[in-house]
């Protein structure tokens, strides 16, 4: 992958292995949310638990490096995961809610935006939504290119 290849070439961890995936499960999610980590915003993503149960896709880990695309499959960054927490949905935090970086920041805001896809996955998994459902926290760093480095 060629942004793989432009960070390489700068002397960063060459050999290490990374995962490719874009934010959300639609195009205005996937796109606006990578210019959100582009531009230094968004320093965290939430997922279903249950949903990388069912689709056989291992939870993020510290140090893991991913490249993160738009909708249409193009590489925009690599980011590097710092932390990762499994809580029920109703006990996301605050703080949390404030470095995944979306709307006004806000743990109401997170809930508005958050019902829905966790809704739709749910609905795709066959699982039922509760208040209880495990959200995988998931905080990480942009890596490549920083904030300095683009355009």
């Amino acid at each position: 992958m060629q942004l793989w290849r432009a960070y390489e070439a700068l002397g960063y961890g060459a050999a290490k292995s990374y995962r490719v995936w874009y934010f959300g499960d639609n195009q205005d999610d996937a796109d606006g949310l990578v210019a959100l980590v582009l531009a230094g915003t968004k320093q965290a993503t939430a997922s279903a638990f249950w949903a990388h149960e069912s689709d056989g896709e291992p939870l993020p880990a510290h140090g893991d490096l991913s490249i993160v695309t738009d909708w249409a499959g193009v590489a925009q960054c690599l980011i590097r995961t710092t932390v990762v927490e499994v809580v029920p949905y109703n006990e996301v935090t605050p703080a949390f809610a404030a470095i995944e970086g979306e709307g006004d920041r806000s743990l109401a805001y997170w809930k508005t935006v958050h019902w829905p896809y966790f809704s739709r996955e749910m609905r795709r998994i066959g699982r039922e939504l509760t208040e209880r459902i495990p959200v995988v926290c998931h905080q990480f760093e942009l890596v490549y290119p920083s904030v300095s480095e683009q355009p």
